[in-house]
């Protein structure tokens, strides 16, 4: 069996592009991000369609907020090491292209992105240097392909299964099903739920630290896969932003996508 940390060894790090080729405007630190957006005075009025409190928010808080750093999966890497069943699991959820994701992340336009960031209906709605963006349905399936089908899962609503129990389903997914369980660590997991589990807490729902503890919506999905049950990602990649949003200790996620996206919309703007 696998170590975690060879386990680990299968999530690359995409490192940031030289600043110089993201835009002019984009800080190379953090904390001159917050110096620059503090002097830039009317400049920013543009961004944020002259509204003085998303403005202050931004100075004073987004515009320090960690954005997470991009994680990308090989699935061939996958059927390299002998895990053919995650990685036919993982496409039957129409993973790949989302899970193999590369590319430039502009860290400037994410955060903007955020602070202007409104959910009307199924749509997300935000305001990014002038421009009125509208990511629907078919932008997500465009840049993910990704479809708006399968069980949307929230907290308190895992949509299936009225007698899910997360303690339960964790002891089956064991090596050793007679440990005392105290917390959900992903350490004592078979080997492809330990596999799974890391896809999740580092790339389909990424969180800024704990990625070995498992929350019950962590083991939702781990079961969903391996029962092969079709999961709404675009739901479930909404609400993951909204959370970030929403939490102080939670980064942004997604920034691969949502440059991608910003990107995509630039291109087929009528």
């Amino acid at each position: 069996m696998q170590s975690l940390a060879t386990s680990l060894s299968l999530f690359v790090c995409e490192p940031l592009p030289p600043f110089s080729a993201i835009m002019e405007s984009t800080p190379p630190t953090s904390k001159r991000i917050k110096t620059r957006a503090v002097r830039s005075g009317g400049r920013l009025e543009g961004w944020f369609s002259r509204d003085n409190e998303l403005i202050e928010r931004y100075r004073f808080e987004i515009s320090t907020k960690v954005i997470n750093n991009p994680k990308v999966l090989s699935l061939d890497w996958l059927k390299s090491q002998k895990l053919d069943n995650v990685r036919k699991l993982l496409k039957d959820q129409l993973l790949r292209r989302f899970l193999e994701m590369k590319g430039n992340i502009y860290p400037y336009l994410i955060r903007v992105l955020y602070t202007n960031l409104k959910f009307e209906g199924n749509n997300l709605v935000s305001h990014v240097k002038g421009v009125d963006m509208e990511i629907t349905h078919d932008v997500w399936a465009a840049v993910t392909r990704l479809k708006y089908v399968g069980l949307r899962i929230n907290k308190g609503n895992l949509g299936f299964v009225e007698d899910f129990n997360k303690v339960q389903y964790y002891k089956r997914c064991l090596k050793n099903q007679q440990a005392q369980v105290r917390t959900c660590s992903v350490g004592g997991l078979k080997l492809d739920e330990r596999v799974l589990a890391l896809i999740v807490t580092w790339i389909l729902t990424p969180r800024g630290s704990n990625h070995s503890v498992l929350i019950e919506e962590d083991l939702v999905y781990i079961y969903c896969i391996m029962k092969n049950i079709k999961i709404n990602w675009i739901h479930i990649n909404k609400e993951h932003m909204q959370k970030s949003m929403r939490l102080s200790d939670y980064h942004y996620p997604y920034a691969v996508l949502i440059s991608k996206s910003m990107s995509w919309l630039n291109q087929h703007k009528k």
